[in-house]
């Protein structure tokens, strides 16, 4: 199991923080850069609780303090990761909707305060469930602004045809996660198929750039 979980874990953020590299160099416009900064944000944001969960298999210590914290970051960089991918849409897709602009910049600052309230207690890894509720609602609705999104621009470029499907599916899978993993443990095994939709992401992102897909 930890052989096989680690290798993954390592798999993917090579594989987000490489492309995300590479993508950055490869982009011609702000919409690649946009794409190339949010998928290096996902993935050495990810790290942040990846590795420490990595070394907690190999490493006789108590990596406690360093898992809750990589939490942390990772909610906020997850939260951030939506942001720049909004930024993107709004951009291309050439919404021009400032209502919906404000809602989505409010909604990620009161997600960024309720993740770094003391009652997470991020410190000790022990979130509990209430918590885990409050702090993702703005991230949920998030989530479904970005699904509306996607879904109703699909056929604008074939390439993101179903990215609407793989941030619905992403979700999916995280919020049992999120909410009571420490409850139940074996929910933590969705981060896997979760894990896996963001990966395909990136290799969208990835072949748009690569393909000159994405015009100004």
């Amino acid at each position: 199991m930890k052989y096989g979980e680690s290798s993954f874990d390592i798999f993917y953020l090579l594989v987000t923080i490489i492309l995300g590299f590479t993508m950055l160099k490869k982009s011609k416009n702000n919409y690649g850069k946009l794409l190339a900064i949010s998928t290096l944000i996902l993935g050495f944001g990810d790290s942040f609780h990846l590795v420490p969960r990595i070394l907690n298999y190999f490493i006789e210590t108590d990596f406690t303090m360093a898992l809750g914290i990589g939490k942390l970051v990772t909610s906020i960089t997850m939260t951030v990761f939506y942001v720049l991918l909004y930024r993107f849409a709004n951009s291309y897709y050439k919404l021009n909707n400032k209502k919906l602009s404000y809602t989505i910049y409010c909604l990620f600052i009161l997600r960024i305060i309720l993740c770094l309230l003391p009652q997470n207690a991020w410190l000790t890894n022990n979130s509990n469930v209430t918590m885990g509720i409050i702090r993702n609602v703005p991230f949920i609705i998030m989530g479904i602004i970005m699904i509306v999104i996607f879904y109703n621009n699909r056929n604008k470029l074939m390439r993101f045809k179903y990215i609407w499907l793989l941030i619905l599916l992403s979700f999916a899978f995280y919020i049992p996660v999120a909410v009571a993993a420490s409850v139940l443990p074996i929910l933590g095994m969705l981060m896997l198929p979760k894990t896996i939709c963001y990966l395909l992401m990136v290799e969208i992102f990835y072949q748009a750039i690569n393909n000159n897909e994405i015009s100004d």
